[in-house]
């Protein structure tokens, strides 16, 4: 029986999975050998000794200690594209409410009750409330993933320009989203040219405050900002500033951070309701369980955000996956093993799997091991 512990609740579609006879799904376990997360922050959780892999059920990271976990040998699985269509319909509703005040408007409205003369009050304030259609502007889509993809197609249909950049695209491969994708390797192209931003790339130390004063100043005069990526990504002093000077019209979080909440009526703030949809969340557990079951049982990995991806259909009674830093590892392992193995690489991480007719010696293993982040036979 293997223990799985949840550090969130999630979506009951992880049995389709993790079934019941043979997998132990619980928030209190002790010893699990793996881990199912969303938002819970794990960088001060006790790695115990048996713990295999995390498995995030969703795309963004920043709350698992990546490097940490692989010194540990424990691999971490995201759930890249599970939530995606629910991002794109959000991003398309900012766009929206990024133009007319529809939240002044529907506040105004609410005011308005028993009040005789109301539709007069309608009809004489909605002035207040006006913005500009977004048919026939240009977006401009920072990261072309499966989000960013997805908001492409929906803003090319809509009747939009887009302008799209990606530092891992070509631009034939940026062809393969629409033809109508004005593809760019400048990010300054992308500002000079875009009437619209959405922010659509993970957090790093690279992208950290990226749209900042520099930036800024090398957008559109008016520009209307989304921000449904991660709130580290812009410098809310910048944002701030550029609001007040009117560089910027309008900007809309997903993040509210304390520095932009009620600060300005230019500031739409949204809860975190990127992924709030039954179906991303069904998504992304299905997702993530099978990530888990695949890596547990048959050493599998696919879609690892800390360990090199390497997936196999077994051949053998046995399989022995070794994840490791040490510099000639296919060579030791092949040699150790006395078989052909297969090998990916990811920095300076070497994972290797092996298939065998029966387990190897204890002391083979061991000798393994000695150099090793993690060995695993599965049987």
């Amino acid at each position: 029986m293997y223990e799985i512990k949840k550090l969130n609740p999630i979506s009951d579609l992880i049995y389709n999975n993790l079934d019941k006879a043979n997998y132990r799904v619980t928030d209190d376990a002790t010893d699990p050998v793996g881990i199912l997360v969303r938002s819970a922050a794990m960088h001060e959780y006790p790695i115990n000794p048996s713990l295999l892999a995390v498995a995030r059920a969703g795309a963004g990271v920043n709350n698992i200690p990546l490097p940490k976990m692989a010194d540990a040998g424990v691999v971490v699985f995201n759930t890249p594209g599970a939530n995606a269509n629910a991002v794109k319909e959000l991003v398309i509703c900012a766009l929206l409410l990024s133009c007319r005040d529809v939240l002044g408007g529907v506040a105004f409205a609410g005011g308005l009750k028993g009040k005789e003369d109301a539709a007069k009050q309608v009809e004489s304030g909605k002035k207040a409330f006006v913005g500009p259609e977004i048919f026939g502007k240009t977006l401009g889509v920072v990261g072309l993933g499966a989000i960013g993809a997805l908001v492409t197609k929906a803003a090319l249909a809509l009747g939009m320009k887009v302008v799209g950049y990606d530092p891992f695209f070509t631009a034939e491969k940026a062809k393969s989203i629409s033809e109508e994708l004005v593809f760019t390797t400048d990010l300054d192209v992308l500002y000079a040219a875009s009437d619209f931003i959405t922010l659509h790339v993970p957090f790093t130390d690279a992208t950290r405050g990226m749209i900042n004063a520099d930036s800024i100043a090398k957008m559109k005069n008016g520009v209307r900002i989304v921000n449904c990526a991660r709130g580290e990504l812009v410098d809310n002093e910048a944002i701030l500033s550029a609001l007040e000077a009117g560089k910027v019209k309008k900007y809309v979080t997903d993040f509210p951070m304390p520095a932009v909440i009620g600060v300005s009526d230019k500031i739409v703030t949204i809860p975190h309701l990127g992924a709030s949809t039954p179906e991303a969340e069904d998504n992304c557990a299905v997702m993530a369980s099978a990530e888990l079951k695949d890596y547990i049982e048959n050493g599998n990995i696919k879609n690892s955000v800390n360990c090199p991806n390497l997936s196999l259909e077994r051949k053998g009674a046995v399989r022995v996956t070794v994840l490791t830093r040490e510099a000639n590892a296919e060579e030791t392992i092949k040699k150790a093993l006395g078989v052909e193995i297969a090998a990916s690489k990811r920095g300076d991480l070497t994972y290797a799997i092996a298939d065998l007719d029966k387990a190897p010696a204890d002391e083979t293993v061991a000798a393994i091991a000695a150099n090793a982040l993690k060995v695993r036979v599965i049987r």
